[in-house]
């Protein structure tokens, strides 16, 4: 199978061991990524956005093949027992394949904003172990024991260190595709980076801490070469959540929608029927877990319809959010910088900004919010990612690189009010601003 993508060009999956993507594409499971934007609302603030989570698995799919390419050009110096099989191999390209398939609509509101929802990473693995679905059927008849294998994978868990960190971890095949295909379909250049050099870059590292004598390294990244290529995979990370994930745009129509939900979640829980409610909603609302069927119902697109039909319903706070979300009338924000950034103070200028909403006969939970909005762009993680040296011991980045040194731990924080646009001047002459 031979595809073209935007970001990588000819897309290939030819051999018999990359056969497994193209059997899994077809399952019903995969085919619902297709109606599933990869940046959720994020096409309100970049009118490109509208990319799904079907290329997006595609691309991290791709990226392992090229990953087990490298891998095997290096491998040669393993024992035989460390070295990559073609069931090995078979095993992570259908790992990068459907480590997004069990992702909710809208990117992660759904799972946010509804009280006691499985976050997707749970419902991925049930679409691997569950014998309903298509996904596991195809890894069934491949081997009995493949869904077992692919589900630990996507949890990055392998005997083999250097391929469960390739699926999950400071280094993965996630990152690397929606890096570039984020700033690729936003206009924004600064998720770019050299992946071709990155990955001709890898090597293997040393077993980690506590390893046995018989563990398998990591990957580790070729101090001569390597190092420029791996800090500008990390700050373009940094970058694209300044610039596009923590957008104040998108932000703002996020906490419209989980708010939204939460509504909607409550109102359903009180006994209010909304039309065209779908069934995993109003399940989850009664703190019942949806079945998987019902789940895998889920998209934008019946998301949207019901949001469509809330705005008929009796509660006219939801309706009136459901509308402003539809027409996108979104609500400002203001971001809070020192005192006001911090916990006492972001908790008073909320309050004084309820107390606007509150004066203007406004529902204050509605139309008045905090979003607090948060990322790590390099953590000191546990095993973290080792440069290799000709000469000399194997060091974490953190020791090597200048930038990275003084990014390790760093967490990078928005703290914004949000509220409805005509409550603006109102809640900034209350803050003295």
């Amino acid at each position: 199978m031979i595809l073209r993508d935007p970001v990588h060009g000819l897309v290939e999956f030819e051999s018999e061991e990359e056969r497994v993507v193209e059997l899994l594409m077809d399952t019903e499971e995969m085919q619902r990524l297709r109606r599933i934007r990869q940046l959720g609302v994020a096409s309100y603030a970049f009118p490109g956005a509208e990319h799904s989570r079907f290329a997006h698995a595609i691309g991290a799919a791709y990226v392992m093949k090229r990953l087990i390419a490298r891998i095997r050009q290096i491998h040669g110096e393993l024992p035989y027992w460390q070295q990559l099989t073609s069931e090995t191999a078979r095993d992570t390209l259908a790992a990068a394949f459907l480590h997004d398939a069990g992702h909710g609509p809208l990117s992660h509101l759904f799972e946010d904003a509804i009280p006691g929802t499985a976050h997707h990473e749970d419902w991925t693995e049930k679409i691997i172990l569950s014998d309903s679905t298509g996904v596991n059927k195809v890894l069934t008849q491949m081997d009995p024991g493949m869904p077992a294998r692919v589900a630990a994978l996507v949890r990055g868990e392998h005997p083999l260190a250097y391929v469960a960190k390739a699926v999950s971890g400071t280094f993965d095949v996630d990152r690397c595709d929606y890096l570039l295909r984020d700033a690729h379909e936003t206009g924004v250049r600064y998720g770019l980076f050299d992946l071709d050099w990155l990955l001709r870059s890898l090597r293997f590292g040393k077993p980690g801490p506590g390893a046995t004598g018989d563990a398998a390294p990591g990957l580790a990244i070729d101090g001569a070469k390597g190092l420029p290529a791996i800090e500008a995979f990390l700050l373009a990370r940094l970058f694209m959540f300044q610039q596009v994930y923590l957008h104040k745009a998108t932000r703002s129509a996020e906490w419209m929608i989980r708010t939204v939900l939460a509504r909607a979640s409550e109102l359903i829980a009180e006994g209010m029927r909304l039309p065209l409610t779908p069934r995993a909603v109003e399940l989850a609302a009664h703190g019942a877990a949806p079945p998987l069927r019902e789940y895998l119902e889920l998209d934008d697109g019946v998301l949207a319809v019901a949001m469509r039909g809330w705005e008929d319903g009796q509660d006219k706070p939801l309706a009136d959010l459901c509308k402003r979300v539809r027409v996108r009338s979104l609500f400002k924000t203001l971001e809070l910088f020192g005192e006001q950034a911090l916990p006492e103070g972001r908790l008073l200028s909320l309050e004084k900004a309820r107390e606007v909403a509150r004066a203007r006969g406004l529902d204050e939970r509605v139309y008045v919010g905090l979003d607090v909005a948060s990322d790590t762009p390099f953590g000191a993680e546990a095993d973290p990612l080792m440069v290799v040296f000709a000469k000399g011991p194997q060091r974490p980045l953190s020791e090597v690189s200048f930038l990275l040194a003084r990014l390790a731990g760093q967490v990078l924080t928005r703290v914004r009010l949000v509220f409805a646009a005509e409550l603006r001047d109102d809640i900034t002459a209350a803050l003295g601003l």
